[in-house]
């Protein structure tokens, strides 16, 4: 189900057998996981085999079209169907009592219709954000590394260490800060409630550190598109307490780095040459790979002058801008459909 959205269209595996076939159509779900959380619904764009986690609900009226029992069952969300005391989980038992409002079959393919419409203006808008995205990481590589320069800059990049232009911070936090935060690798600096949905600091927070805005943390741990860990820049707060377990640092002197170069450098992925270098592959049993602060600021990095620095920033940032209006627009789309489905999957509004 993670390779497709609204149809269930592609598989890993195919299968010639005969025996226990879902139809074109039928809406297909988890029964037990945590996928029932995320409200994981498809419709089979094709008759289909399934492994006995999955269940299917099939049409069995013309009364009911599937394009609306689809819509129906997200709007219900899974998890309110489903027995959530453990492990979630879907049988038969929470789903053949459940009652749904129908109107007549033609009202269904009219709201369908209308809901249909925002899906492709979705669709659309996450494609063009794939591109943005695309585009951007293009420009990093090319403009962050020299091998593409801006208009009216040649001068030759300087090869530094990461220590000549940024320096350790092991600020202890002795005023008791309670912004305790974490770092993830797509979000960036979280607050640790927010993320974990518990806390899981320790009841005393002195032996933490202590970050003020525009300092830099690295967080070892690798995750989906940071194999090598993440380096993120504070901005959402003025002060956070972090563990000790990231590797703390702030930029020396800003008259020399531009702070939005170096930000962008980081998210780049070309530290991760570095990085390969210097981690202990044992360190990844635990989930952390194994960097010590010295080998870390003995990474090497080229940079072009200051000019060239502020030049190559605003390009970046501006991209980073461009995608932020796109996501806007993509989740004003997604807050429209939501309100467009309770109020004509329940029949509050009508369709003339």
């Amino acid at each position: 189900m993670n390779n497709c959205t609204k149809y269930q269209i592609e598989s890993r595996e195919y299968s010639n057998s005969q025996r226990n076939i879902v139809p074109k159509g039928s809406i297909i779900f988890p029964k037990r996981g945590a996928a029932i959380l995320n409200n994981k619904v498809r419709i089979a764009y094709q008759d289909i085999l399934m492994d006995s986690n999955m269940m299917a609900i099939t049409p069995k009226t013309q009364g009911v079209d599937s394009e609306f029992l689809y819509y129906t069952i997200i709007k219900e969300q899974l998890y309110k169907i489903a027995d959530t005391s453990t492990i979630p989980q879907i049988n038969n038992k929470h789903i053949l009592p459940y009652r749904f409002c129908f109107p007549p079959i033609e009202q269904q393919k009219k709201i369908c219709s209308v809901l249909q419409l925002w899906d492709t203006a979705i669709e659309k808008q996450s494609e063009l954000i794939d591109k943005l995205k695309l585009r951007k990481r293009a420009l990093m590589q090319q403009l962050l590394t020299g091998k593409k320069r801006l208009p009216g800059f040649s001068g030759e990049w300087k090869r530094k260490k990461l220590g000549d232009i940024a320096e350790r911070v092991t600020r202890k936090n002795e005023e008791d800060n309670k912004n305790v935060v974490t770092i993830s690798a797509q979000r960036g600096f979280v607050i640790q409630t927010d993320f974990f949905n518990k806390s899981v600091a320790s009841e005393t927070l002195d032996n933490y550190y202590l970050i003020h805005k525009d300092e830099f943390c690295y967080n070892k741990s690798y995750s989906n598109g940071y194999p090598m860990g993440a380096i993120k820049r504070l901005t959402a707060f003025d002060k956070a307490v972090v563990t000790t377990l990231y590797i703390c640092f702030k930029l020396k002197n800003q008259s020399t780095i531009n702070i939005d170069f170096f930000e962008q450098y980081c998210e780049s992925g070309i530290f991760n040459k570095e990085l390969v270098k210097i981690a202990n592959e044992g360190g990844r049993a635990h989930g952390l790979l194994n960097v010590t602060p010295t080998d870390f600021f003995n990474m090497q990095m080229k940079i072009p002058n200051l000019e060239e620095q502020n030049a190559i920033a605003t390009v970046l940032v501006n991209a980073d801008k461009e995608i932020e209006l796109v996501n806007e627009k993509l989740a004003s789309l997604q807050s429209q459909k939501r309100g467009l489905m309770q109020q004509l999957l329940t029949g509050k509004k009508r369709i003339k």
